[in-house]
């Protein structure tokens, strides 16, 4: 069987004795080679780091990498810094819950920002000469509007960073991977959970704490090769297995109802309301997360800084094919059900019994239930809705294909895949907190002016203090009753922290009226009304708490889905009114003074040079293609 846990009994019954063999827990056959990929991968990462250090001679190197670095490079970092653990298991999870559709919403959804934030957007960021985008917003309107933002983000990058250890740790506990170097059987499933995030954490502090952005960033560009070469093999034998792309789509439409409780049907419909959301949702995520950003921020020149978005984008095209697929085939496959075969072997009946975890027989698929034990996925009780149907562990769907199809090696390097992801993730949260706390609250409020030997010794210091603390939110999180499923935690981060900060970058780059006073209150007003928003709703079926009603419970939505962009429209309709109206009633600065920082007072060259045109043709056609994309999924 292809799930863990599985236990097999032969029983002899010609000689009237019972003969219990044991078969062990099921996890990824992994064998020396696989363990050699892993460790080549981390040697090379971990070189890398050592290697650039000798090169960091103030905080400069240090957090911008010297802004010093190719387009190629730089568009390759950031479409990395976007595949951390969760998006990675999310665009799988997504797919196993929301089948075809979602190749619009993380395709063309998330493409049309993308490509807006790198013709527009970096443009301004790159010019200001701002070390952070918290730092852009201090330039444009005052020093209140740069430190809210910067510590909401500060608080918004730790928690994304222990999210990405927690969940990561569950998928590493739930495949048995380190069961054997942790000596489980002695430390329990806790202790392996608590040291699948330690590893990982130490992993990125010695690569960030060493290279700084730097090696965070060829780490990162080696991360995105790895994920090709791990997934695409289990991509393409996953299709072999259930038939094409034909069969692909047969078996999701046979269990799509059962299985994700009403699938959206395939149509023009289905696409346009998917590109909608994944644009509502997605927008403040691509034009103002400074961890996605810092990898463009980082490069050598202005034009260099607006192509690497969109050489991005067009390297996202094709990640549905990549990561949205494997959750599609994983709720398709057979679901397991235990069984009992007998056969006659030398005159001896034997009785071979597969016993299947509950988790795995009540899932759908390779996705089981989800259960109340976090380090222990198939112990537990099941969770269930309010109609009693037990809850899917979407963020299975993709790690749990690799058992079925890859064989000895394929496995290593797909695993490698999914550990580069997340210490990739993890490390791009890291460095944008160490470059944020440094300049945009250190240096203007505790130590302005100081050598730049002192703010790279802050930055480090920062550093260390971020993963100990992003590891130990995620140990925390190990005892947080009723946590929401993977996707339900992403769409929160979409729309209660990143879709407020959104007006605020808009208005204040494309609107000269804009103030200080109104970007402050308007963003101040638009986290508040997110956040009320997020309080006073309950899904339906969902228990109070983390998935939303700790206010009070005003309004049912039908889903996560559709509480999350109900409050990402209320946050940005707040914020863009607030800022609207105390901006009018508030003095704007002279135009003098916004040269270079608003849009439509930007210097020929970076905005409209002469290379503007060839680059505005390759954003169509990398438009073009993610239409097409969709339209293939659809």
């Amino acid at each position: 069987m292809t799930w863990r846990n599985s236990l097999q009994l032969i029983l002899e019954t010609n000689t009237r004795s019972w003969n219990r063999k044991p078969q062990g827990e099921h996890v990824p056959n992994f064998a020396a080679i696989d363990w050699m990929i892993v460790l080549i991968y981390f040697f090379f990462v971990i070189s890398i780091a050592i290697s650039l250090r000798q090169f960091i001679a103030g905080s400069g190197d240090f957090l911008l990498a010297g802004r010093a670095l190719p387009a190629w490079l730089c568009g390759l970092a950031l479409v990395a810094a976007s595949l951390g653990s969760l998006e990675v298991l999310g665009m799988g999870a997504a797919g196993a819950r929301y089948g075809f559709a979602t190749a619009s919403f993380f395709g063309l959804g998330s493409m049309v920002p993308l490509l807006f934030a790198g013709w527009f957007m970096m443009p301004v960021y790159y010019t200001s000469k701002a070390s952070s985008v918290p730092g852009y917003l201090g330039l444009r309107f005052d020093a209140k509007t740069r430190t809210l933002n910067a510590v909401l983000f500060l608080a918004i990058s730790i928690l994304y960073a222990a999210l990405s250890l927690y969940v990561m740790a569950h998928i590493l506990v739930a495949l048995g991977i380190f069961n054997v170097i942790f000596h489980a059987q002695t430390i329990g499933s806790q202790g392996v959970f608590v040291l699948s995030i330690a590893l990982p954490g130490a992993i990125v502090l010695v690569v960030v704490l060493l290279g700084g952005l730097g090696a965070t960033m060829y780490a990162q560009v080696m991360q995105f090769f790895v994920l090709v070469a791990g997934f695409q093999p289990m991509v393409l034998l996953g299709l072999k297995q259930v038939g094409g792309w034909s069969g692909l789509k047969a078996n999701f439409a046979s269990v799509a109802s059962q299985a994700t409780g009403g699938a959206p049907a395939p149509g023009f419909s289905t696409l346009a309301i998917a590109t909608g959301i994944g644009i509502v949702l997605t927008a403040g995520y691509w034009c103002t997360d400074f961890s996605v950003l810092q990898t463009a921020m980082a490069a050598e020149n202005a034009p260099a800084a607006r192509r690497a978005p969109l050489i991005a984008a067009a390297v996202k095209v094709f990640l549905p094919f990549l990561l949205v697929v494997p959750g599609i085939i994983a709720i398709g496959l057979p679901t397991p059900h235990t069984s009992m075969v007998i056969r006659t072997e030398n005159g001896a009946i034997y009785h071979e019994i597969n016993v299947v975890p509950r988790p795995a027989e009540e899932g759908q698929g390779a996705i089981p239930a989800r259960t109340s034990s976090v380090a222990d996925p198939m112990g537990g009780s099941i969770l269930r809705d309010a109609h009693g149907h037990p809850l899917l562990d979407y963020a299975m769907a993709t790690p749990n294909l690799l058992p079925y199809n890859l064989p000895t090696g394929l496995i290593g390097l797909a695993i490698t895949a999914l550990l580069a992801c997340l210490t990739g993730g993890v490390a791009a949260r890291i460095a944008a907190v160490n470059t944020i706390f440094t300049c945009d609250l250190y240096e203007p409020y505790f130590r302005k002016g100081a050598a730049e030997k002192h703010y790279l010794g802050v930055a480090r210091w920062t550093c260390v203090a971020a993963v100990i603390l992003s590891a130990g939110l995620a140990c925390a999180a190990l005892h947080a009753p009723n946590m929401p499923g993977l996707l339900d935690l992403l769409a929160v981060a979409f729309a209660v922290f990143f879709a407020p900060m959104l007006v605020t970058f808009l208005l204040g780059m494309f609107w000269k009226r804009a103030t200080g006073h109104g970007a402050f209150a308007g963003m101040i007003a638009g986290f508040a009304v997110a956040l009320a928003h997020y309080g006073l709703t309950l899904p339906a079926g969902a228990v109070r708490g983390i998935a939303g009603g700790w206010i009070a419970v005003l309004h049912h939505p039908a889903s996560a889905l559709e509480q999350n962009v109900g409050a990402a429209l209320c946050a940005i309709l707040a914020n863009l009114a607030v800022t609207g109206i105390v901006s009018l009633f508030t003095g704007a600065r002279p135009e003098a003074e916004l040269a270079g920082l608003v849009y439509s007072l930007m210097p020929a060259g970076p905005a409209k040079g002469s290379g503007a045109r060839l680059t505005a043709v390759f954003a169509g056609i990398v438009l073009l293609a993610a239409i097409a994309v969709s339209l293939i999924f659809l």
